[in-house]
């Protein structure tokens, strides 16, 4: 019995090496060694990274009625259920309330996860804005000739920021021998990404992709001749005036790739200043760091029949308001309402799963009403 354990464990290392599944060995280190499942938010510790550096850090200010509210029962309920990290809302560019979970603080890093994804949309447009790239509708093709596929010539920047790429990219989390897998916890992104190819026609419909923004990474980089993470501090993190120092996952190729797609650690303060930007047409603390013409077509509706997307962000008309918010795969939130100068982030451990694809969980509706319910104490 135990020689057979032995041989179907050298059979199964031995097809993981001939198969090329040798990042498997990694995603096991870093995810079930550390007594976990999945992706976890303080799973930084264990990849390579790049820091995006701040510069001059200035602190959000404190509303007059900071943290006078007392959380709902609702909102304490499914913050212990769900793991909250973090839970902070901004009322007219003020930290109005703060809360930390069990062994996190205002300075605490955790992953954004897909939150990323915007981010990655705001360095396009500012490679646009900085002569870098020429508009949204710039071809791929033009910074990567040799892209595959029967419509690689028809892709453009925006179309990736937009997720319509038509790249033969599966989006799956669970599958250990999938792309996303192997992207995540492989050593290469550059080489993964180069062996895609466009096999769909793209711009004419939303169909969510990791493999999207990690290309459109790898044009920023290409174009602006900057790592992501140097481009992001120049462009966004010293501008913004950021507080603290971020991480940014990377590769392990010798000149490390980021993980455009994912994986930038901040803190919730931080997190929060990206919600300004996006709620005050491109401006953090007067500076006008994002054009508000960008702002708004990231902001707005690309696909009539998908109409919760835009430019890198996700959209809700929630209550019948304007919302739009970055997202992550735990739950990670930054949830902009500009026509109530409300701004809540929310990060954490776990999230509701949605109901359909590209919809939110329960939860994004929870944070949201609990939020009105809490604004509403101190209106009585």
């Amino acid at each position: 019995m135990i020689k057979a354990v032995i041989l179907f464990l050298l059979l199964g290392m031995l097809l993981i090496y001939i198969f090329d599944y040798k990042y498997l060995f990694k995603a096991f280190r870093v995810v079930y060694m550390t007594g976990h499942k999945s992706a976890f938010i303080t799973d930084t510790a264990y990849f390579d990274t790049r820091a995006i550096k701040r510069s001059n850090p200035k602190e959000l200010p404190f509303h007059k009625d900071f943290n006078k509210a007392i959380p709902t029962e609702k909102l304490k309920k499914i913050d212990k259920q769900l793991g909250t990290a973090a839970f902070l809302i901004l009322k007219e560019g003020k930290i109005w309330y703060e809360n930390y979970g069990a062994g996190f603080s205002e300075k605490s890093e955790t992953n954004s996860f897909s939150m990323a994804k915007s981010i990655v949309s705001a360095l396009m447009f500012k490679a646009i804005e900085d002569g870098y790239i020429d508009s949204v509708d710039t071809k791929v093709v033009e910074v990567f000739p040799d892209l595959k596929g029967e419509y690689a010539a028809e892709v453009t920047i925006g179309d990736l920021s937009s997720m319509s790429s038509g790249l033969n990219w599966k989006e799956e989390y669970l599958n250990p021998f999938g792309v996303t897998a192997r992207a995540n916890y492989g050593k290469n992104l550059r080489e993964v990404i180069s062996s895609l190819e466009i096999n769909e026609k793209p711009g004419q419909h939303f169909n969510y992709l990791s493999g999207s923004t990690q290309l459109l990474g790898m044009v920023i980089e290409k174009t602006t001749g900057k790592t992501l993470s140097d481009y992001l501090s120049e462009a966004f993190w010293e501008p913004m005036q950021m507080t603290r120092d971020a991480k940014w996952q990377l590769d392990s190729t010798e000149h490390g790739m980021e993980k455009a797609f994912c994986c930038i650690a901040s803190n919730a303060r931080d997190f929060a200043k990206w919600g300004i930007l996006w709620s005050n047409d491109g401006k953090v603390e007067g500076i006008q760091i994002l054009s508000k013409e960008h702002v708004d077509l990231a902001t707005s509706i690309r696909f009539k029949d998908f109409p919760e997307y835009g430019y890198g962000l996700w959209l809700n008309d929630y209550l019948g308001k304007k919302i739009h918010y970055m997202r992550g795969i735990l739950g990670q939130y930054v949830i902009s309402i500009p026509e109530d100068d409300i701004i809540i982030v929310r990060l954490g451990n776990k999230r509701s799963l949605p109901n359909a694809v590209g919809s939110p969980g329960k939860d994004f509706y929870t944070y949201i009403d609990e939020t009105y319910a809490m604004l509403q104490q101190l209106e009585k």
